[in-house]
């Protein structure tokens, strides 16, 4: 869940490239687009509309385990993991939108939900995803400045799978396949990766970090163990961080896999061609707003990062008509589409690590 300092629509570079190639004048490309949504008052934050969707959420978090302790040391108990991690990637959202300040103006405010939707709820650290989300944004798909497109179990370039030995060649060769599967271990490598980083935190915010941390596996142990024998208990425990994994991970693949990935060598693109270019909406109505936590308009919440989450399909129609007027293509398609070409794009990029490209 981003930080309140991920990049703002204030902090656009000053220097864009013109459409045909060229320097174009500082900020003429990004700056009419920003006066245009600020004079329609869409950067105002929505705390209504939060308040209602934070206390929807809790309530149906409640109800779930409300549900968990009533049906008691029974495998039926087991469905009620799906529910429980549909809530917890809606929890994610939360966190997310806090840490981009779209909830609250103050820095305290956004932290504190953050921390209680992040660590306590979660399991999982805001300070950790607060540093990898915020140099993300900065550099979407920048081989060489984000961390989402770095070398992990997956890879994102020819170069980097070309390089693989091992193992490691075997499950890039067949990343494509095993994208999906992965995603299952996605929950508990959240959790790992926010214990792991609580040492890179300064003292006091490791204390913070740490305590809430303590708290949410003290508690779902409790929950858990309360309500069901120790094998139940561990087993909805897999499901539920599968599930939530999966979810989680199928809500943010479509954003970037397969677009543009500018050159480290190249010129320097503008604030508006390095998101535009970059990132990728997903078409839909209410409902894929809601599964996608408003994440499947990628363009438009990377040029605005502090824009309230109901704001976003508002601005979209500024966004799409600007980037015509300017020829710069707007990429959008439909969710299996978009999860198409993302495997598409790690097909290929396997392909360097595949026997027959030694030839």
């Amino acid at each position: 869940m981003p930080q309140a300092i991920a990049p703002s629509v204030a902090a656009a570079p000053s220097v864009s490239t013109a459409p045909g190639g060229g320097r174009a004048a500082p900020g003429s490309e990004f700056a009419p687009l920003l006066r245009k949504v600020k004079e329609r008052g869409l950067l105002e934050r929505r705390k209504g509309w939060y308040t209602r969707m934070i206390a929807g959420n809790l309530l149906a978090l409640a109800l779930v385990v409300t549900g968990l302790v009533l049906a008691g040391d029974t495998w039926w108990t087991l469905p009620l993991a799906l529910p429980l991690a549909i809530l917890s990637a809606r929890t994610a959202y939360i966190g997310h939108d806090a840490g981009h300040a779209q909830i609250a103006v103050g820095r305290r405010a956004n932290r504190t939900i953050g921390l209680l939707h992040g660590n306590l709820l979660l399991g999982m650290s805001y300070a950790w995803w607060n540093d990898k989300h915020n140099r993300h944004h900065a550099n979407p798909n920048h081989i060489e400045k984000d961390p989402d497109v770095g070398v992990g179990a997956l890879v994102w370039t020819a170069e980097q799978a070309a390089v693989r030995q091992g193992f490691a060649r075997w499950v890039t060769r067949h990343q494509a396949l095993l994208f999906f599967p992965m995603l299952l271990l996605e929950g508990i490598a959240l959790k790992v990766n926010s214990v792991r980083d609580l040492w890179r935190q300064s003292p006091r915010e490791r204390a913070v970090e740490g305590v809430l941390l303590a708290v949410h596996i003290a508690g779902y142990a409790t929950l858990l163990l309360t309500c069901l024998p120790v094998g139940k208990a561990i087993a909805f425990a897999l499901l539920h961080q599968a599930l939530f994994g999966l979810h989680l991970g199928m809500a943010f693949a479509p954003n970037h896999k397969g677009m543009e990935m500018p050159d480290p060598a190249g010129e320097r693109w503008g604030h508006l061609r390095r998101q535009v270019l970059t990132s990728r909406n997903v078409r839909g109505g209410p409902v894929t707003d809601w599964l996608l936590g408003g994440l499947n308009y990628q363009i438009e919440h990377h040029l605005f990062p502090n824009l309230p989450r109901p704001h976003l399909r508002l601005v979209q129609p500024l966004v799409r008509e600007h980037c015509r007027g300017l020829g710069i293509p707007y990429a959008e398609t439909g969710l299996l589409d978009s999860y198409r070409q993302g495997l598409g794009h790690m097909h290929t990029v396997g392909a360097a690590a595949r026997p027959d490209a030694t030839r």
